[in-house]
């Protein structure tokens, strides 16, 4: 009571620094944007916002903390994961990647860190770039 949701934050920061925080507000400016920032905040949700926007940045900052949310989440994780090993195992860089597939770097990236999930298409030519089978991108799905 009597004190603001940065202020709150500011408190729990000093017992865990890894905790995530989603800061909703009808005030926006731009100091308790920066505020929010700078005490780590995981997302800031401008209300009114939809329920789709919240799942949406829910499921987010799950995944950024390595929360898995559904079991589609764990397969996007697993195949970002393998992915990335076998990308690191051949030397080959995220540009590498992009020129062997002409995917973007920015979606090869977010594939890898489960931020976006891959087309049949897309794992066909990454699977191809890395010379191995698709499967064998699912791990043991």
């Amino acid at each position: 009571p009597g004190q603001d949701g940065l202020e709150l934050l500011g408190r729990i920061r000093k017992f865990d620094k890894d905790i995530a925080v989603i800061t909703m507000t009808a005030t926006p400016t731009l100091e308790s944007a920066t505020d929010a920032i700078n005490l780590g905040v995981s997302a800031y949700l401008q209300q009114p916002f939809s329920g789709s926007e919240m799942r949406e940045t829910v499921a987010r900052v799950a995944r950024k903390k390595g929360i898995v949310v559904r079991r589609e989440d764990e397969l996007h994780l697993t195949i970002g994961k393998r992915i990335r090993e076998f990308r690191r195992a051949r030397e080959l860089t995220l540009k590498h990647m992009s020129r062997r597939t002409n995917l973007s770097v920015s979606l090869l990236s977010q594939i890898e860190r489960a931020e976006s999930s891959a087309s049949v298409s897309s794992l066909y030519k990454i699977a191809n770039a890395l010379d191995v089978r698709i499967s064998e991108l699912f791990g043991d799905y």
